[in-house]
């Protein structure tokens, strides 16, 4: 009895082993579901990457210092080239632009009265105070013969007769102030003071243009065709032109392109326009494909981390360009699975 156990015991302890050798086998022998980011696997380099616009992330922000008046978009929204995401307070901005116009129209008032010359109601004015001035001056010319003639036969005094005189020397000076009136009324403006006119309403002009390129800056425009990856201002908040506080991202969603870290020991396989495809814990089971439209001129450091314990952080990348096929979306700043097809 005691012989028949021990070898029952002895077959289930070979059982047993020969189970375990197979499970081992087995667990050896099953390939991955996603090759490792960065190893090498026959017919292809795997290695990780991140989703990006086609044109990248553009950060949308002032050239002037100043606060948000409006903030006319939100994440999500598609915007066209040119169209205005953000308004600054502008107010006294616009002031500056209608005072630069204000003096452009009192320089151009002025320079079209020094073309033009005098107007004939002017020249006609200076004539008639001519004419009345010269006629004082007769009256007084004829008071003062008269007066010289009574001088001379004693009936008035010497001081009557020098009175007279007096008002005659008025009059003629009045006469010679009218008729020097008259010549200047009459006479061409001068080309000096006409260059002198031109020049001072071409500086009016150019500050009309400057104050309105300065107003055209409070409005944040959008430069490409696109969507609003991020909002990152809001109205009331203030921005700096130095760039250091942006309004908005936006990014090309109708072309997505993974940034990809390849290892150094895999950049000689690496071909323009050679196949590859991306996969993603969010989208089990699917692939993304697409071709390699870049690679990098110099190694660098990593730009994407997995979460594999044993990642090395300190190997050298060579950035390459995977620009996925049309149609395909993916959120950018997603964290991919990369495999660049290795041409024999």
């Amino acid at each position: 009895m005691r012989k028949t156990l021990s070898i029952v015991t002895i077959l289930l302890a070979g059982a047993a082993l020969a189970l375990t050798l197979s499970s081992r086998r087995q667990v050896q022998a099953a390939p991955a579901n996603v090759p490792a980011a960065g190893a090498k696997q026959g017919s292809f380099i795997s290695a990780a990457g991140r989703v990006e616009p086609a044109g990248e992330e553009i950060k949308v922000g002032s050239e002037l210092d100043g606060k948000l008046a409006r903030v006319l978009v939100e994440e999500g929204d598609s915007v066209k080239r040119g169209q205005v995401l953000a308004v600054l307070t502008n107010g006294d901005y616009q002031a500056r632009v209608e005072l630069a116009k204000a003096t452009v129209g009192e320089r151009r008032a002025t320079l079209d009265r020094l073309r033009n010359g005098a107007r004939d109601e002017e020249k006609r004015e200076s004539e008639a105070q001519l004419r009345e001035a010269m006629a004082q001056m007769q009256t007084a010319l004829s008071e003062r013969d008269r007066r010289q003639t009574l001088l001379d036969r004693g009936a008035i005094s010497r001081s009557e007769y020098d009175l007279t005189a007096r008002d005659y020397e008025t009059a003629r000076a009045r006469v010679d102030a009218a008729r020097e009136r008259l010549a200047v009324v009459r006479q061409q403006t001068r080309v000096e003071d006409i260059r002198r006119a031109e020049a001072e309403l071409a500086q009016s002009e150019a500050n009309v243009a400057e104050s309105q390129a300065l107003l055209e800056k409070t409005y944040v425009r959008s430069p490409i065709d696109g969507r609003v990856l991020r909002r990152y201002r809001k109205s009331g908040e203030s921005v700096s032109g130095k760039g250091d506080t942006p309004i908005v991202s936006l990014g090309d969603l109708d072309r997505l392109r993974v940034r990809v870290d390849v290892d150094e020991v895999d950049v000689a396989k690496l071909r323009i326009g050679q196949g590859a495809w991306v996969t993603a814990d969010a989208y089990e089971g699917r692939k993304f494909t697409g071709k390699v439209v870049r690679i990098g001129q110099a190694l660098g450091r990593k730009n994407v981390r997995t979460d594999e314990p044993s990642e090395r952080v300190d190997t050298k990348i060579l950035e390459t360009l995977v620009e996925l096929d049309a149609g395909q979306q993916l959120p950018v700043g997603l964290r991919v699975d990369a495999f660049l097809e290795v041409q024999k």
